[in-house]
């Protein structure tokens, strides 16, 4: 069971360098591009708004705020909202993430009222699912320091007890931040997310302060990365100067061994001269010399028998290793001619290149490869069964639906994918409406409820 992550930090000004980060004005190094376009806003902005400090600057406007807001103010609260990475990709398999964001949503407009949050986004193009909010502290409860006042020679006019004011302090007092983990990790717990280990030592790295040490750490590596290159040339240097001792122990030992083997075989000769000469002196007084000559006669026949096998071995290998060579030879024009093939149909037909790269999304909505090739015709064709959505993650009953492939230059290899004459996106989102409607949830207000209209 996983952790539930929920961090507040003050900010004061326009705090537009968080706005540029949220947004992807500016792209971080630990973003994936590829998948930014996944990233939604949660909060529509009021009509004129377009930014996340426009939308913190209206809120300030229009809260009916009667004292000025100075310049060293906290004017918004970042929140940001997540769990443990394997728990927020769980979330994600199991398509749950809508649910998931709309009960966050939820819960911040019941913790701090829902004209206090101005912006919220989804990020999905990072490693873990999160929520980037941003809270206006305005708050209409008494000020804590209204009785000293009251005592003070100065006297201050009567105000309204419920008059909004600008306070972060009182919102991200020491009680209410223990008390915004606990009721966090209790709304969370249906996605099997608890409460952080209290009063762990565990803080939250800002995005300053991450990308700080990465810089810290890049510089320590190219430090590193350059002493090592020295030590490496320093080796090179030594590991050279022992291969040449190396080698000129070698010498010296061949030279030895060389010595040593010339007197093994002066003494093996001399040894092979005395017994040849004993056995010749046994000979002539052997009294059955015409045994010996019989034995050495069927000797010297053995071996020719050999050495005529030996020389069919060598004709028989030489006749496999010419047959081999020809074989490799026609294969190789085998390949050739097929690569020439293939290129004369990628010319004559270049929309074939542009169906292979639809070959693999084929596959994972679940068609198989016949029902892929009767697509590839460009012709349409009735199907009945399953297909999943990649990007929902749902699979959805196709009752004698339509598939066709048409081409379109500016679709993915040159073609669009439709499903009753839709392209698959909206005919997928089309079927998870329908899905959710047939399970009793407003799929609309859930949609929209994301995107709140102050």
């Amino acid at each position: 069971m996983g952790y539930v992550v929920f961090h507040m930090q003050k900010t004061r000004g326009t705090d537009s360098g968080t706005s540029a980060h949220i947004e992807r004005k500016v792209k971080p190094s630990n973003a994936d591009e590829e998948r930014t376009h996944l990233n939604r806003r949660l909060i529509e902005y009021p009509d004129g708004i377009h930014t996340r400090t426009q939308a913190i600057q209206h809120r300030l406007e229009t809260a009916g705020l009667t004292r000025k807001v100075g310049k060293n103010q906290v004017r918004a609260i970042r929140i940001m909202l997540s769990g443990s990475p394997d728990d927020m990709q769980r979330i994600v398999r199991e398509g749950r993430l809508d649910e998931w964001c709309a009960d966050n949503m939820e819960y911040l407009a019941e913790t701090f009222g829902r004209e206090n949050i101005v912006s919220a986004d989804l990020h999905l193009d990072e490693t873990s699912p999160h929520i980037h909010a941003t809270l206006v502290p305005i708050v209409t409860t008494e000020r804590k320091r209204k009785k000293q006042e009251a005592r003070a020679a100065k006297r201050y006019r009567t105000k309204s007890a419920s008059h909004p004011r600008l306070c972060a302090d009182e919102v991200m007092s020491r009680v209410k931040l223990k008390g915004y983990q606990d009721t966090y990790a209790a709304a969370m717990a249906k996605y099997g997310l608890k409460r952080g280990i209290e009063g762990s030592e565990a803080r939250h790295v800002g995005t300053q302060q991450f990308y700080r040490e990465m810089f810290v750490r890049n510089n320590e590596i190219a430090e590193q990365v350059v002493h090592l290159k020295e030590q490496r040339q320093t080796l090179t240097v030594d590991i050279a100067a022992l291969q040449a001792q190396q080698e000129a122990a070698w010498a010296e030992l061949m030279q030895t061994r060389r010595e040593i083997k010339t007197d093994k075989l002066k003494s093996m000769a001399v040894d092979a001269t005395t017994k040849a000469v004993e056995r010749i002196g046994t000979l002539f007084h052997d009294p059955k010399p015409a045994r010996y000559e019989k034995q050495i006669a069927d000797l010297q026949g053995i071996i020719d028998d050999r050495d005529k096998r030996i020389g069919q071995l060598r004709q028989e290998i030489e006749t496999m290793k010419a047959g081999h060579r020809k074989e490799v030879a026609e294969l190789k024009q085998g390949a050739h001619e097929v690569l020439r093939a293939f290129a004369r149909v990628g010319d004559l037909f270049p929309y074939v290149k542009g169906l292979l790269k639809w070959e693999n999304y084929c596959k994972t909505i679940g068609l198989n490869k016949e029902q892929t090739r009767m697509l590839f015709t460009m012709q349409p064709f009735r199907y009945t069964g399953d297909l999943c959505s990649v990007r929902y993650g749902l699979t959805f009953k196709a009752d004698d639906v339509v598939l066709q492939f048409r081409p379109d230059k500016e679709g993915p290899g040159g073609f669009r994918f439709t499903i009753n004459g839709k392209e698959d996106d909206a005919w997928f989102q089309q079927q998870r409406k329908e899905m959710y409607e047939r399970m009793g949830i407003d799929v609309e207000g859930t949609e929209h409820g994301r995107r709140m209209k102050l």
